[in-house]
């Protein structure tokens, strides 16, 4: 069970249409895919998204990073060693996603061959999590129609409105039309990726007051720690922390100083073992977790799912799963198919998930 190569493989898959929010927009999946070999002939494969307007990161970042400082590191390593590849990833300061690529193909090697679900490994509460959509910016007739459209041929009723333009009645707006529009059977929440200050973001929930929102998410930077603090001690709905809490220390000065009261877990950034970390210490201070999505390519979305679902806590809550479907094409074998609003976890070892050499030759990037 050693490993013995570590790759990162660059490809590109156009959106559909482009994805738009307070702190950028996305036209193309330019991810990265991490396959972890070992001595067996095992592969464990996993999905790096990287965001550069969030985290830093790059396509081009994740590829030299795993290549000339990861790979090296935990070559030789057993499978079974995931603390001390953990702890050499650790001292390379930031590289989120590049991390949690490693780690969860990791996971999905170990899986494979154990020929154990990573579900099974990581809890194994239950083998499904119900979906929520995020709906990025648009006018809101088209929100309206494409959150219908997800009710309608996919069972979704749980919905991420992304917000945080200016002036902030664009954003209400919109939320109210999509209650207007869809009633009070789905369930919506707001995200403002810090596009609103404190101020803005206090108008905007008080103009949504009567709308039932299930949280509101990142609505103002946290660097702003007061005005935080003042805007959460004000809200009547749990205040998601997100890019604001990657690491379960941040999750820990967050919660503590009064600047959230939610958070969202995103495997793209924390992987598997830091994720589990964070969920353990979100039960203990008795936190609302969300499965979040990194725009998670099929792939990607399935390692949320594995993981989401391996616990009560993370698979309480629907889970942002469904942006794959934004994308023209993906890489895997067999498509992840959303059904009555829940999507299931693969059977079979690992995650699950075969990549389709076709697909892989034809959007790879390194050729």
């Amino acid at each position: 069970m050693k490993i013995t190569r570590v790759e990162a493989i660059p490809f590109a898959i156009p959106y559909r249409k482009p994805l738009r929010f307070a702190s950028g927009e996305v036209h193309t999946a330019e991810h990265v895919l991490v396959r972890v070999s070992t001595d067996d002939g095992v592969v464990g494969v996993a999905e790096a998204p990287p965001r550069p307007f969030t985290y830093g990161e790059t396509q081009a970042g994740i590829v030299a990073v795993v290549d000339t400082i990861f790979a090296p590191q935990i070559v030789g390593l057993s499978l079974l060693e995931r603390e001390t590849a953990h702890a050499r990833l650790a001292r390379t300061v930031g590289n989120p996603a590049a991390k949690s690529a490693i780690d969860m193909a990791v996971w999905d090697a170990l899986g494979r061959t154990l020929g154990v679900p990573v579900t099974q490994l990581l809890g194994g509460y239950t083998d499904r999590m119900r979906v929520s959509h995020m709906l990025g910016f648009d006018e809101p007739a088209a929100m309206v129609a494409e959150a219908e459209r997800m009710r309608d041929t996919y069972g979704i009723t749980t919905f991420k409105v992304k917000v945080g333009r200016r002036p902030v009645s664009l954003d209400t707006a919109v939320v109210r039309a999509l209650r207007d529009g869809l009633g009070d059977a789905v369930d919506l929440y707001v995200d403002g990726n810090r596009g609103w200050t404190a101020a803005e973001s206090a108008r905007a929930m008080r103009e949504m007051a009567d709308l039932g929102l299930l949280f509101a998410e990142e609505l103002c930077p946290a660097d702003d720690v007061l005005a935080r603090r003042w805007l959460v001690s004000r809200l009547d709905v749990p205040f998601i922390a997100d890019e604001s809490a990657v690491t379960p220390a941040d999750v820990t000065r967050e919660v503590l100083g009064g600047s959230a009261t939610a958070i969202s877990i995103k495997t793209a950034r924390t992987g598997f073992t830091r994720s589990q970390r964070t969920q353990h210490l979100a039960e203990g201070l008795g936190l609302e977790v969300v499965m979040g999505n990194q725009i998670d390519g099929q792939l990607g979305s399935l390692c949320t799912v594995a993981f989401g679902a391996s616990a009560q806590l993370t698979s309480r809550r629907p889970g942002e799963l469904s942006n794959f479907l934004d994308m023209s094409d993906d890489l895997l074998a067999e498509p992840l198919c959303i059904t009555d609003g829940e999507l299931t976890i693969r059977p079979g070892a690992g995650l699950g998930a075969e990549i389709d050499p076709d697909k892989l030759e034809r959007y790879r990037r390194d050729r």
